[in-house]
């Protein structure tokens, strides 16, 4: 078999192997590619082997250099298709392809070509030397320091990397996605201190589902965010996710509240201020544990969980405001014969409000505020409100004021929440057209939310039994709608009203005034 034949073997070679320095060949002689692999065939640095990818020119070298990630090392030759090839190729590594990681060491057979002072001098390069040079020892010495510089720039660029996830997520710690990328950068930065571990899992009792913290339950632990193999597997319980003598070992230490540190990996108890402990599971530990990384787990530990247990509390806090509001609304509701109000309009201005793409702290906002949205009739008329017949010019100028009367009760606060309360409640009357009240608004003056939430009442009024009134036919409610299409509702939301029938459909269904 000819060298040629056996380095494009290699060249070809597309399946990236895991647990191995990349070390990328670029020289024209392939028979320099043949005595380098040679050289370096039982090379072993931290258990870890060398994957050899071989090119022969710099446009090869370019090529080979996008497709493959994380290459530690080049060994590139100066001299190939012009006189200064390798020096073009580190500079398309350092400057077009912006990568300062990977250790470039220069090798010339004609070293008048590119004399060293000035290639030091004018590219970042890490090392140069001469092919006359670089005996076998030489080459393994090289390479052996190259790959230490390597694995230390990781290190810190790592680090780098979870403290500005930490600082990112400082900014607002106590909302569930930051707190994600909290314990995220957290994660990050102690693997990477602790040798470079990727599998590590932060695991909660108080998740459930997915990604939003609903309850507690106390004799169960779920992921609550993962990285390496435990990434993607949020929501998941620990018993789906680990197994074994590692499965044992997170169970003792959550129960005894404990750090467990075994050689492969270790499982630590994070307690808090509260019965809400967590587990930190780390796997693949890349060498034995100092004790001064032990003190850092342990210091870890016992930190991470306040910033749980804010948020924890934070939610208690959230969760009781919406019980209340919705249960004032309920009362409402129900006193003017509409039982599961609040509910149906919650979740159909929720339906509305992600088809018109709010962002996701304006829907949460949206649906919050919404179930007070009425209130102002608490201080109309009965008689009025429940009349079946149709109201006479006094009542109708009475029954109107009740948007005015909910305003004017929330309208001093300064909390965002009661603030938007009080802004629904004022205009979710007001039409497109600008014959509606109190205030005459038209178009795009009326607040996106405003308009979402007269389009849910007037659907759910239609569609629903009433104590003075039959539900109508989904047929004659659309009719309606449709007619009133950049008259009293926003065309766009009628259209989305249109797209996700079938979904508000299903919500009238389920909280029907007999469910």
């Amino acid at each position: 078999m000819s060298d040629e034949i056996l380095f494009a073997e290699d060249t070809d070679e597309e399946i990236e192997l895991q647990g191995k320095w990349k070390v990328l060949i670029v020289d024209d002689e392939p028979e320099v590619h043949a005595v380098t692999k040679l050289a370096l065939g039982d090379f072993v640095f931290q258990e870890k082997d060398l994957e050899f990818i071989s090119a022969f020119d710099g446009e090869e070298a370019r090529r080979m250099f996008l497709q493959h990630e994380n290459i530690a090392v080049v060994l590139l030759d100066v001299v190939m298709e012009t006189d200064d090839a390798g020096l073009k190729v580190a500079e398309f590594i350092r400057n077009e392809a912006n990568n300062h990681f990977t250790r470039i060491i220069l090798r010339t057979g004609q070293p008048g070509q590119a004399p060293e002072r000035d290639v030091i001098i004018n590219y970042d390069i890490n090392d140069y030397k001469s092919k006359t040079e670089l005996t076998s020892q030489k080459l393994f010495t090289v390479v052996l320091a190259a790959l230490r510089s390597y694995r230390d720039i990781i290190v810190i660029e790592e680090n780098r990397q979870g403290l500005e996830k930490i600082i990112l997520a400082s900014a607002n710690l106590f909302s569930f996605h930051s707190l994600e990328s909290f314990i995220r950068g957290i994660l990050q930065q102690l693997a990477s201190l602790l040798g470079g571990t990727q599998d590590t899992a932060y695991l909660t009792s108080a998740v459930v589902g997915p990604k939003p913290i609903e309850q507690y339950n106390s004799s169960e632990l779920f992921v609550f965010t993962g990285k390496g193999e435990y990434a993607n597997t949020e929501g998941k319980r620990l018993e789906q996710v680990i197994d074994g003598k590692e499965l044992i070992s997170c169970q003792q230490a959550y129960v005894n509240k404990s750090i467990i540190f075994e050689d492969e990996y270790l499982v630590a108890y994070c307690g808090g201020k509260t019965k809400k402990g967590s587990l930190l599971y780390m796997s693949g530990l890349p060498r034995k544990l100092t004790k001064s990384d032990e003190n850092l787990v342990d210091m870890f530990s016992r930190n991470v969980q306040v910033a749980f247990d804010n948020v924890l509390l934070k939610k208690d806090v959230e969760d009781t405001q919406q019980e209340i509001i919705e249960q004032l609304a309920d009362i409402i509701g129900t006193s003017y014969g509409s039982k599961n109000h609040t509910q149906r309009m919650v979740k159909i201005c929720d339906v509305l409000g992600r088809a018109a793409k709010l962002s996701k702290e304006d829907l949460k906002t949206l649906c919050l505020a919404v179930p007070l949205y009425d209130i102002g009739k608490i201080r109309i008329s009965e008689n009025i409100i429940l009349n079946p017949s149709k109201l006479n010019e006094d009542e109708m100028v009475e029954i109107r004021h009740h948007a005015e009367i909910g305003y004017n009760l929330f309208k001093d606060s300064n909390r965002p929440l009661i603030k938007t309360a009080a802004l629904i409640a004022r205009d979710h009357h007001e039409h497109w057209n600008g014959k509606g009240y109190p205030n005459g608004k038209s178009g795009r003056n009326i607040h996106i939310f405003c308009r979402i939430t007269g389009l849910a009442d007037a659907f759910d009024a239609m569609r629903t039994e009433r104590s003075y009134k039959k539900a109508w036919p989904l047929e004659k409610v659309m009719d309606i709608i449709v007619s009133q299409k950049g008259q009293q509702f926003d065309p766009n939301m009628v259209e989305l009203l249109q797209q996700n029938i079938e979904e508000i459909e299903n919500i009238i269904q389920s909280f029907s005034n007999n469910s």
